[in-house]
């Protein structure tokens, strides 16, 4: 039996003052009414209502239970209107997982704007490492990957950004500037200790032109580490030539505190997601963050940030 059903037909009953009433007010057939408030006295153990050919009345544990049936719909209801204004009002805790690349060097010279827009929504803002897929333990998950993995999440693209060469302008006028990858041999590299960059380094010439492979030599990377922020802040700090995303090194390279190094010759490029678990049920609060991200990245599958910095690369 569902009783909570059952409970607004007995109501209704009482409120109509008949069984026909009440099934004309809910649109049901006078049967169904007759049997559902029949299957709650069943439930309860206990009569509700003293039935006549001409009337009802409610008996004293009816009248008793109906005080009582009343403050749980109204508690419903008052929980119904709760839940539908959380998916309608921008307010309330947001939870965002996302890179703390993306967090440091992206959002958070963002957010002042987004507060301002919005005031009553507080950001709660997981930053524990790489992330690659949606996590549907947060409302919304801010990822990088190369390629979209299949999953049961709803992804919208914010930007692509490519991985580029930079060092600090000191170290290039120290060590030189290379012009083509055979160059990069007399540099000290900051590289990642993943397996794709042990089978060797490979660039690509402007937009699918000549494709070279470079063997990574262990005694010329002074540093490795997969923590992306040492890398840059070493780079920034002439270390050696670091390949960083550009949403990374942005603000670095307009304010020309790093250098893009062989412009002509790509690296390799990932795509910025913004992901939820489900389109069901979206609160107004995290659409609104959405839409913000996609409005100050771009949606498209473009590199705004190495546009803005006046570098972008060459065809």
């Amino acid at each position: 039996m569902d009783q909570l059903r059952a409970i607004k037909v007995f109501v209704r009953v009482i409120d109509e003052g008949s069984f026909a009433g009440a099934a004309r007010a809910l649109d049901l057939a006078p049967a169904v009414v007759t049997r559902l408030v029949a299957e709650l006295e069943e439930h309860l153990g206990t009569r509700l209502l003293n039935r006549t050919t001409r009337r009802i009345s409610l008996t004293e544990i009816g009248e008793a239970y109906l005080e009582r049936a009343r403050r749980i719909l109204a508690d419903v209801d008052e929980a119904a209107a709760l839940a539908a204004s959380a998916t309608q009002e921008v307010r309330g805790l947001l939870r965002v997982l996302c890179p703390p690349a993306i967090a440091v060097h992206q959002l958070a010279k963002h957010l002042p704007k987004f507060h301002r827009e919005f005031p009553s929504v507080t950001l709660e803002i997981t930053s524990p490492g790489p992330v690659e897929t949606v996590d549907d333990s947060y409302d919304l998950t801010i990822f990088l990957t190369r390629e979209l993995p299949d999953g049961e999440f709803i992804a919208r693209r914010l930007a692509r950004s490519e991985f580029i060469m930079c060092a600090a302008p000191d170290y290039l006028d120290q060590r030189g500037r290379p012009q083509h990858p055979h160059d990069l041999r007399q540099h000290d590299a900051l590289l990642p200790p993943t397996p794709a960059l042990m089978r060797g380094l490979t660039l690509q010439r402007g937009d699918g032109g000549e494709e070279i492979t470079l063997p990574i030599v262990p005694s010329r990377a002074v540093l490795s580490t997969t923590h992306m922020d040492t890398n840059y802040a070493a780079a920034l700090h002439g270390l050696g030539v670091a390949g960083l995303p550009s949403f990374m090194v942005e603000d670095a390279l307009l304010e020309q505190a790093l250098e893009r190094v062989m412009p002509q010759w790509r690296l390799f490029g990932t795509t910025l997601w913004a992901g939820m678990p489900t389109r069901k049920y979206v609160p107004a609060r995290t659409r609104a963050f959405l839409d913000f991200l996609l409005d100050i990245f771009g949606g498209e599958d473009k590199d705004p940030w190495l546009v803005a910095a006046g570098c972008a690369t060459c065809p």
